[in-house]
Order: C-alpha cells, then sequence, then structure tokens
C-alpha cells in the first residue's frame, strides 16, 4: 500500500518535469505557507526551483491559489479552479459566515467590504491583502484581528477573487489578489455536481491512491457521503474488492504513464511544511508513527525529513542554512542523502530571476 501511495504521490519513482504535473497529479497542494506548497513541488520534481512556481501564478497565470478543500488555501492548476470552487466553496460559506460575526462583521458590512474589493481589482488589481485592507476599512467594515482574512475568504467563496500574482520581489515576496473574470477570462460551462464529485474522486485516486471513500473525505473536506457518490460515479474505473469503505485504487492508475518499474519507497528526502503526504489520508500514522506530536503541533505540520517512508526529523532553514534535528538515529548514508537533499532545497529557493 505504501510504495503505491508514494507513487501516486510522485515521491517515488521518475520524477516531474514542470510544476503542472505535480499539481495535476496531487490536484490540490496546501498552501497556506507558500514556501511549504514551493517545496511539496520540489520534492516530487527535478530541475525546478521556486522561481518556477512564482512564474505559473504570474506571467503564465496557469497556477492560482485560493480557498478551497476544508476551507483551506490550496494551489490548483487554473483549468482545475472552476470546477474545484463550484464543489467546494457551498460547504464553506456557512463557517465562513459564523467566523465573519465573530469577527464583528455582520453581512452588510461584508457585502460592502466584498463590493470595495471587486471595484477596486477592477481598477487597480492586483492589489495585496495589505492594501485591500485599507481600501476596506475606509469604507468603514472593520478590518481587525481576523476580519480581513475572513473577508478576503468570502471574496474568494463568492468567485470574485483569487491569489495570483507573485508580488514584492526576491527579498519579501507577496501574493497579490485579482479579479477572477480578469485573470482567467470567462469561466468554462458549469459542471454538474454528480460529475464533479467524479473528476474528485479519479483525481484524487491518481495522486493518493489506494485510499478510502474516508481518506477522500477528509482530504477534501466533503461529507462522506460526497465521496461516497464520487467512487459510486468512477466504480466501473475502480478496483475495489471489499467495497468502497476498504482501499480503493484505479484500475489504470495515473502513475503507470511514468514507467511500470516503481521504487518501492521514497529516497531519503526532505519535504516542506504541510506537505500533501501528510494531509492526504485520514491517518499519517503511517508517515510518522509515534513522531506525530512533533511533526505536527497544534495544527501546524512542520518541515520533516523522511527515511524509508518515515519521518525521522524535523528541519528549518536558518540564515539560508537547513538545520536538521533528528529524532532517531541516522545512518552514515541516510545522513549524507539528507545533507545532498539539503543542498537541493537551497537551491531550489534561490531566487536568481
Amino acid at each position: 500500500m505504501l510504495s503505491e501511495r508514494f507513487a501516486a504521490q510522485l515521491l517515488s519513482g521518475p520524477p516531474a518535469r514542470t510544476t503542472g504535473e505535480v499539481t495535476g497529479r496531487l490536484l490540490a497542494v496546501q498552501a497556506q505557507d507558500p514556501r511549504g506548497a514551493r517545496l511539496a513541488v520540489r520534492a516530487r520534481s527535478a530541475g525546478l526551483r521556486a522561481a518556477d512556481i512564482d512564474r505559473g501564478l504570474t506571467a503564465e497565470r496557469s497556477l492560482v491559489v485560493t480557498w478551497l478543500n476544508r476551507g483551506t488555501l490550496h494551489m490548483v492548476r487554473s483549468e482545475d479552479y472552476w470546477w474545484m470552487h463550484g464543489l467546494m466553496s457551498p460547504r464553506v460559506l456557512t463557517g465562513n459566515a459564523r467566523r465573519l460575526a465573530q469577527e464583528g462583521v455582520p453581512p452588510d458590512s461584508a457585502d460592502r467590504a466584498v463590493a470595495v474589493i471587486e471595484r477596486s481589482l477592477a481598477e487597480d488589481g492586483p492589489l495585496t491583502r495589505g492594501q485591500l485592507a485599507e481600501r476596506i476599512a475606509a469604507a468603514g467594515v472593520r478590518t481587525e484581528g481576523q476580519a480581513i482574512v475572513h473577508i478576503l475568504v468570502l471574496a474568494s467563496l463568492r468567485g470574485a477573487a483569487v491569489r495570483g500574482p507573485v508580488t514584492g520581489g526576491p527579498a519579501s515576496p507577496e501574493q497579490a489578489y485579482v479579479l477572477v473574470r480578469d485573470w482567467l477570462g470567462p469561466p468554462p460551462a458549469p459542471v454538474d455536481h454528480d460529475t464533479a464529485l467524479a473528476r474528485l474522486a479519479r483525481r484524487y485516486l491518481a495522486g493518493h491512491g489506494p485510499a478510502t471513500d474516508r481518506d477522500l473525505a477528509k482530504w477534501s473536506g466533503l461529507p462522506l457521503r460526497d465521496a461516497r457518490r464520487g467512487f459510486a460515479e468512477i466504480a466501473a474505473e475502480l478496483d475495489q474488492p471489499d467495497g468502497p469503505s476498504q482501499l480503493t485504487r484505479l484500475t489504470r492508475p495515473a502513475r503507470q504513464s511514468h514507467g511500470a518499474k516503481q521504487a518501492a519507497l521514497p529516497p531519503p528526502l526532505l519535504l516542506g511544511a504541510f506537505d500533501p503526504l501528510l494531509l492526504g489520508w485520514a491517518s499519517r500514522e503511517p508517515y510518522v508513527g509515534a513522531h506525530q506530536g512533533i511533526v505536527t503541533v497544534n495544527g501546524i505540520f512542520r518541515p520533516f525529513a523522511l527515511v524509508q517512508g518515515r519521518a525521522v526529523a524535523t528541519w528549518t532553514v536558518v540564515r539560508g542554512e537547513v538545520r536538521l534535528n533528528p529524532f532517531t538515529s541516522l545512518t552514515e548514508t541516510d545522513q549524507a542523502a539528507l545533507d545532498r537533499e539539503a543542498g537541493d532545497v537551497k537551491r531550489f529557493l534561490r531566487h536568481t530571476g
């Protein structure tokens, strides 16, 4: 099972060559930590740099970041934005309204804030969070605390705005907001609910299989009944001898396009914060074991090192250098491999244009 998942995640076997290939396989990469999202691409590809992801978000407009799965920020291919937004956003709106009320932003004020965002982006966009906050506050809407965040979430859930271009330069990069209609053009024909669920199930299993319906529900934030409906819609494409609540595979997984022979386990790797490997299934115990309390702390998923498919250390970057904090002994061979990984992390993060 684990070797199949690692291959599906592009952590073993031939690496991807483009950002779109990684993002397309994983479908949605958690992006509340921008560096973590970029490092997720690095670990699954060869020869790319962080600047390549920035180019996809900016000049190419092939990637966007917005609130999708579980109401959290995810990076997706622009072509996947439309149907995923239509599928995910209705379920998140209720929670967003509750949070806005808690932050002292009643519905009429929230509507006024979204109108300010749309007008400002139409006239002067792209604009950063700080620039939008100033304009919203000038309109008499509370932006203190977490209010501005949930106002921006609302504008995104309504399909008005997404995070697009990276601005500010290498020293202090920031992702600006843009109008969806200006940035991505007119939307394609709507996708009905069952078709979207089928697409979600198929794409999820391509990047996470084998998995269960509960894994899909946990990853997406959708109800279990929707996950089961998605599996049912593509039943003819699945290998599920014991039913959808057991481990399920695509009968012709996407990973086969990378060649029939796959490594049993990935080589030693440095994975970033909120790596998809920790967020793709109902349980992360197979990857972190007894160290879950070290790797995941109060909802924060720390960067960690993977050896033989298991977490063996956390790591951070201090003054440009990777510092490893092992919680188990490492062989000289594994340490040397992680040292090479550290060098590649530095190369990947280095902005050269």
